[in-house]
């Protein structure tokens, strides 16, 4: 093999510019030098090769952490070539689909090592008609990112701030959002009848504090309420550090997500097994989760109904300084701004390599698209780059297939300054499945993401703007949208 420090040299050797990378690439700061330890070449391991280590049964759970590792490899790993289709060489039955991602992966992994046993015997669908009950100790699942050793998983979840992409977070708790529902209604024997497990929704996702990229990280998830076809899983993520006295000042974010089931052959819903809690902490989530399912009947009905009484005088008084900017704009509020003035938008084609099990297009890339658009949108209105608060929504209407023409379109909804030091900035993001052979186009997803600024950005008098509805259905989403705030909050 060699001397340590003469294969250390010989890599800067092939990869000289690596090592020339700016520091803040390599996430050091100014004065900091890269260290380069020839124990740590010798360790280095490619994550291809990689084992995961945890034991199962046919009824096991994921006791043990899923780790997550890199899926591009380090520039120090001399391994052999890898085979460029040895990653997909898993039974038909286990793909979780054909978009790759760290978390996908090692969920595949994961997946397989419960279920691949069963994948040789005959599976009769009349035996698998029969639901059982489980417990949410069944479906709970955790994975864990290893950021603070693994530093090529590292750079793929860095933003140039050197901070968490959380498009990428977003993408991968719906990808262990859809492992853990797809345990819930498999059978004990590790088979599942020809269910497709779809997102329906995301309620309020809060961030509670700063997610670091050089720390490691874990998510969390379990099925916690279950109705005749559908499902919520409550999914946590933590972060230790060295301030951090206890769970809970660990937990970082919260995100719950229904998912539905559909029948396979009809495309209707289909019942699903059915759920009871044990612990005191799970029968509380139980709760709180039917009431939150009570609330989304409510509203559905409440859209039906025409805006009348107290509710036209809001919409009148949001209107009246639009007025303004149509009839009179150089009267017009200076720290006041249009909707239409806030919109960004994109658009893309719907490639093979994003689709999921089902042949859709994998509900957590939606998500990270979604959350990118507005991200750059709150940063184009605000000036500066902007600080995630919340995720508020996320509504899968319709599925999105391959071949689709997707455009998403954002704006700045409304804006609440009562809080000069923290101002939030509301952004709505709607997905468009458009045809253009049949001059069609409908709406596939609502996303609704809440940012604020730095303080530091705040300086010199700088503020953020007001945000003023144009037309009578933008007032109308602006009320419908901060109702729904207001009766979350």
């Amino acid at each position: 093999m060699g001397n340590p420090s003469s294969r250390l040299h010989c890599l800067i050797k092939r990869c000289p510019n690596f090592y020339r990378k700016p520091h803040f690439l390599l996430g050091l700061a100014k004065d900091e030098k890269p260290i380069f330890n020839t124990a740590f070449c010798d360790q280095m391991v490619s994550p291809f090769s990689q084992t995961k280590q945890f034991s199962v049964g046919a009824n096991d759970t994921f006791i043990d952490p899923i780790p997550v590792v890199a899926t591009t490899r380090s520039p120090l790993d001399s391994s052999p070539t890898i085979d460029a289709g040895s990653s997909i060489r898993k039974p038909i039955s286990l793909w979780p689909g054909m978009y790759h991602s760290p978390v996908t992966n090692a969920l595949w992994e994961a997946r397989s090592s419960i279920f691949e046993r069963f994948s040789d015997a005959p599976v009769d669908p009349t035996a698998q008609n029969d639901l059982i009950t489980k417990t949410p100790s069944k479906s709970r699942t955790s994975v864990l990112y290893k950021f603070s050793s693994d530093y090529v998983l590292r750079e793929q979840y860095r933003n140039p701030w050197n901070e968490i992409r959380m498009g990428k977070l977003l993408e991968d708790l719906d990808a262990l959002a859809g492992t853990i529902s797809f345990k819930h209604c498999s059978s004990n024997d590790g088979t599942t009848r020809p269910l497709i497990l779809v997102t329906a929704s995301v309620d309020k996702m809060l961030l509670k504090k700063p997610i670091r990229v050089d720390t490691d990280l874990k998510i969390e998830g379990a099925v916690t309420w279950v109705g005749r076809s559908s499902m919520e899983i409550q999914l946590e993520v933590m972060q230790s550090s060295p301030e951090a006295s206890s769970a809970s000042e660990s937990l970082a974010l919260t995100a719950n997500f229904t998912f539905v089931a559909r029948d396979s052959k009809t495309g209707k819903s289909a019942p699903i097994n059915q759920i009871s809690p044990e612990t005191e902490t799970e029968k509380l989530l139980w709760e709180e989760a039917e009431e939150r399912n009570k609330m989304r009947k409510v509203k559905r009905g409440e859209r039906k109904k025409e805006i009348q009484g107290e509710e036209v005088n809001r919409l009148n008084e949001l209107l009246a300084e639009s007025r303004i900017f149509c009839d009179m704009p150089a009267l017009a509020d200076k720290d006041s701004i249009l909707i239409k003035d806030t919109c960004l938008q994109n658009s893309l084609i719907c490639q093979p390599q994003q689709r999921n099990i089902h042949g859709r297009i994998f509900g957590g890339f939606l998500m990270r698209r979604a959350f990118e658009l507005a991200y750059a949108t709150a940063y184009a209105f605000a000036g500066s780059a902007p600080c995630f608060v919340e995720v508020d929504h996320v509504d899968f209407l319709k599925p999105v297939d391959v071949g689709n023409f997707l455009r998403l379109k954002s704006c700045v909804l409304y804006t609440e300054l009562e809080s000069l030091s923290k101002p939030l900035i509301n952004v709505e993001v709607v997905a468009h499945v458009m045809r253009p052979e049949l001059r069609s186009s409908e709406v596939s997803n609502n996303f609704y993401f809440t940012f604020t600024v730095h303080q530091d950005s705040l300086k010199n008098g700088a503020r953020v703007r007001n945000v003023v509805p144009g037309t009578e259905e933008e007032a109308r989403r602006v009320i419908e949208r901060m109702d729904a705030e207001n009766s979350c909050s």
